[in-house]
C-alpha cells in the first residue's frame, strides 16, 4: 500500500553547522532531483531546502526500504555518518506527514510563525518537482491543498499580522546592538528576497546609507535603486567593510564570502571600530572564526532565536485557530488518501459486475423477441438497479475501513470472494450461466 513520507531536519532538530552540510543550495537541483528520482522504491518526490529546513517528501509502496535509501542519500550528500545524521532527522509518515507539510506551508513550523517566505519556497519546490515530472496524483493534490489552506489561514486569522521574517529579526538584532540604527551605514551582501525585506525594515529605522553587493551586478543595481542606495561589486566588499557599521549577508553561496583574513585586515585599518555581521545565510556566508576577532561580532541565523520567540508568543492565539484549521484539513485529505487503496478493488468489482450484467442481459433478451423497445429498456434498467444495490453494501464497507490492517484484510477477502484477480473471463462468469 502507498505511503506518504517526509524526512528532514530543521532549526529545531539540528544546529546551523549541520543544516548547512545537508542543504541543497550549493548543489545542482537537477542532479538532486534526478538522484532522488532514481531511488527504486520512490514513486513521487519533492525536495524543500531553505535556510531553516531540508526535507524530502515522497510516496512509496516500500516504506522501510525507501526511508533507508533517502537517509543514505542525505548521508552521502552531507558527508555526515548515518548514525550522527539519524539523531537530527524527523521522519513522518501518512497522516503525520500530511499534517507536517500543511503546517510548513501555513508557516506554523517556521522559526517565526506567520512569516510569508516559506509558502513561496514550498511553491518553488513543487514547481521544480512538476518540471521533473516527479509529482503525480498524490503530491499534486497534497500541494494544492497546502496552498489553499495557507491562503485560508492568512485570510481568516491574524497569524501574519505585522508581517515578520528572519530579515525582520536580523534588523531587530541590529537595533539591540546599537540601541538605534539612525545614521548607520549598512552593507547587504546578497540581493534576494530576504535582502530586500531587510532593506525595507532598515529604511524604516532611518539608516544613513544602504550598499548592495550581489554576484549578479544588475540585480544589485535594481535593489539599490529601489531603496535609494548604492550598488557595489563583490570585489569592492573589502573596501566598504572599512566604513560600514552593519553587514547583513544572505547569499546562496556554498562557500563563505567573508573570510577571517579579510576581516582581520579590515579591523587594523578601522582602528578596531566595532563591526557587526548578521549572517542569515545557510550555508553561512561569514567564516565562524571571524567572531573571535576583537570588536567584531557575528550573529548567525540560530542567534535570532530570542527575537523569534517573542514574535511567536505574540501569535500564539492566532496559531491555535490555524492549528484547528490544519486538523480539519488533515482529516479531509486523509479520508481521500485512504480511499486510494480501495479504489482499484472497487473499480474491478464494478467492472466485473457490469460485464456479467451485460452478458446475462444479452442472453436473456435474445430469447425474448416479443418485447417492445420500452420493455427491453425496462428490463435493462432493472438489471442496472439490481447490480447497484448488490454492490452498495460491500463498497460502503470497504470505504469505511480506516485502520490499514483491517482495510487490507477486507480488500483481500473482497478480491477472493469475487475472484477479481483471475485472468480468465470464463472463470469470472461460469458460475452464473
Amino acid at each position: 500500500m502507498t505511503a506518504i513520507v517526509d524526512i528532514g531536519m530543521n532549526h529545531k532538530t539540528a544546529p546551523v553547522e549541520l543544516r548547512e552540510l545537508v542543504a541543497f543550495g550549493g548543489h545542482n537541483i537537477d542532479e538532486v532531483m534526478n538522484s532522488i528520482g532514481s531511488i527504486q522504491d520512490i514513486k513521487e518526490s519533492m525536495v524543500l531546502s531553505t535556510c531553516n529546513r531540508v526535507e524530502i517528501l515522497f510516496t512509496t509502496d516500500k516504506e522501510k526500504e525507501a526511508k533507508e535509501s533517502v537517509i543514505e542519500f542525505l548521508s552521502h550528500v552531507s558527508g555526515i555518518k548515518k548514525e550522527e545524521l539519524g539523531s537530527t532527522l524527523y521522519i513522518y509518515d501518512n497522516e503525520e506527514a500530511i499534517r507536517h507539510i500543511f503546517r510548513v506551508g501555513a508557516s506554523l513550523d517556521s522559526m517565526i510563525v506567520g512569516e510569508p517566505q516559506i509558502l513561496g519556497q514550498v511553491k518553488e519546490a513543487y514547481r521544480i518537482a512538476v518540471n521533473h515530472k516527479s509529482s503525480s496524483v498524490i503530491l499534486n493534490r497534497l500541494m494544492h491543498r497546502t496552498f489553499s489552506l495557507a491562503k485560508k489561514i492568512r485570510t481568516e486569522t491574524d497569524i501574519s499580522g505585522s508581517a515578520v521574517s528572519v530579515s525582520f529579526a536580523a534588523v531587530e538584532l541590529g537595533k539591540k546592538i546599537f540601541g538605534d540604527l539612525q545614521g548607520k551605514e549598512v552593507l547587504l551582501i546578497g540581493a534576494g528576497e530576504m535582502a530586500e525585506l531587510a532593506a525595507t525594515y532598515l529604511l524604516n529605522n532611518r539608516i544613513a546609507k544602504i550598499l548592495v553587493a550581489n554576484r549578479t551586478f544588475s540585480r544589485a543595481v535594481e535593489l539599490a535603486d529601489h531603496f535609494h542606495g548604492k550598488a557595489i561589486s563583490f570585489e569592492e566588499i573589502s573596501d566598504q567593510l572599512l566604513v560600514v557599521d552593519v553587514v547583513i549577508t544572505s547569499t546562496a553561496s556554498p562557500e563563505p564570502v567573508i573570510s577571517l583574513n579579510q576581516v582581520k585586515n579590515t579591523m587594523r585599518r578601522r582602528k578596531n571600530r566595532p563591526l557587526f555581521f548578521i549572517d542569515i545565510a545557510v550555508p553561512r556566508d561569514v567564516e565562524p572564526q571571524v567572531n573571535g576577532i576583537e570588536n567584531v561580532f557575528v550573529y548567525d541565523i540560530d542567534d535570532l532565536t530570542g527575537i523569534v520567540e517573542s514574535n511567536i508568543n505574540k501569535r500564539k492565539g492566532e496559531a491555535v485557530k490555524a492549528e484547528r484549521m490544519v486538523d480539519q484539513e488533515v482529516i479531509k485529505f486523509s479520508e481521500w488518501f485512504k480511499t486510494l487503496d480501495v479504489v482499484p478493488t472497487i473499480v474491478a468489482l464494478k467492472d466485473k459486475c457490469e460485464n456479467i450484467r451485460q452478458m446475462e442481459l444479452k442472453k436473456t433478451l435474445s430469447s425474448l423477441d416479443d418485447l417492445t423497445p420500452e420493455q427491453r429498456k425496462g428490463v435493462e434498467n432493472l438489471t442496472i438497479s439490481i447490480a447497484k444495490k448488490i454492490l452498495n453494501d460491500p463498497i460502503v464497507l470497504l470505504k469505511k475501513k480506516e485502520d490499514r490492517t483491517s482495510r487490507n484484510l477486507y480488500l483481500d477477502i473482497a478480491r477472493k470472494l469475487f475472484n477479481l484477480d483471475s485472468d480468465s473471463e470464463d472463470t469470472n462468469t461460469k458460475s452464473y450461466k
